[in-house]
């Protein structure tokens, strides 16, 4: 099972820039809505949502990471090859 999560192909790749992408935008989405949408005053609501936002923010660049790294493994070349660029 393991294996078949470390197949890398040239979808892998645009998903892992695309789904970084989207933590990040959410995270920059989140952040201003906890600083000018939600109030103070409901029980630590915006400490929350600015958690949440600080997880996607970290969350972004592992994954971009981690799909570089996968493409430097040996025999993600020959894979990586046969894409259309």
């Amino acid at each position: 099972m393991s294996h078949r999560l470390l197949v890398l192909g040239c979808e892998t790749m645009r998903d892992g820039v695309v789904v970084a992408g989207i933590f990040f935008a959410a995270a920059v989405a989140l952040f201003m809505a906890a600083r000018f949408v939600v109030p103070a005053e409901v029980a630590h609501l915006q400490a929350i949502v600015l958690l949440l936002a600080l997880v996607l923010i970290m969350l972004a660049p592992v994954v971009l990471i981690s799909t570089f790294l996968l493409s430097v493994l040996p025999g993600a070349r020959e894979k990586l090859g046969r894409c259309e660029h």
